[in-house]
């Protein structure tokens, strides 16, 4: 690359098990993965609409990990990125599922984690606009809920927390709020999955590509490769709206 040449544009992928690929069925399946190159025997009718095919010179960078926190995006990913000087021009965040889990159960706790995830959450999107490019686009993913609104814990083999519904929006209007703060933009998570946990199959299933593709998740709590590919579309679809990327004829 010449020095008057134009920096790469760079994807990176912030947060927990809902961008890694493992849950989806392996290296590239994750909805980070499939939006930075589609995988056509998967998605054949998505074939062409990924960043690589139209964005040139586009660049992935996954950061996100399996069990991450709003602590470990801000004290760790975070902090990979202002020491390797990276400057993405596209963000996916995805937080907040994790943190709720941790103390799940326990109302005195969830309000604790939900301070400090408000407290993360504005080091982290203050950072991030420093570091990424000017413009930068960022997509920050709501949680979503496997019970699909059912709010019972025990059909997932969870203890009972009745007001466990009621945390999770609490949670997703932080993460509202924060967008709303730093110009990043809601990505609905949490929307695209109603519909598609508890109330059409069993969200505890292991399988990373169920037979039944309506079905979202697998352990419960991660995104199989259908969930995976829902995320990347719905990432896909803001990025077409807001002019990032062109959409294809096909």
């Amino acid at each position: 690359m010449t020095d008057d040449a134009p920096p790469p544009a760079l994807y990176v992928s912030l947060g927990d098990s809902i961008s890694i690929d493992d849950y989806a069925g392996g290296p590239g399946r994750g909805a980070p993965g499939l939006l930075f190159q589609n995988r056509d025997i998967d998605f054949p009718e998505w074939a062409g609409r990924d960043l690589r095919s139209c964005v040139p010179g586009a660049a992935f960078r996954p950061l996100a990990w399996d069990g991450a926190t709003s602590d470990t995006v801000r004290d760790l990913q975070i902090t990979w990125l202002q020491e390797q000087e990276i400057h993405p021009r596209i963000v996916t965040l995805t937080m907040g599922g994790n943190d709720l889990l941790q103390v799940f159960g326990n109302d005195t706790a969830a309000q604790a984690a939900y301070d400090r995830f408000l407290e993360n959450g504005n080091a982290i999107l203050t950072d991030l606009r420093v570091l990424a490019e000017p413009n930068a686009t960022i997509l920050m993913g709501t949680i979503y809920d496997p019970s699909d609104g059912g709010g019972d814990p025990q059909q997932l083999h969870l203890i009972a927390w009745p007001t466990a519904l009621a945390w999770i929006r609490k949670f997703n209007g932080a993460i509202e709020q924060l967008a709303g703060k730093y110009d990043a933009t809601v990505a609905d998570i949490h929307g695209a999955f109603q519909g598609h946990g508890a109330s059409v199959g069993d969200p505890e299933q292991n399988d990373p590509r169920p037979t039944n593709r309506s079905l979202f998740y697998c352990g419960v709590v991660e995104p199989n490769a259908w969930g995976a590919g829902a995320i990347r579309g719905l990432w896909w679809d803001m990025l077409v709206q807001q002019g990032v990327v062109t959409k294809p004829r096909l």
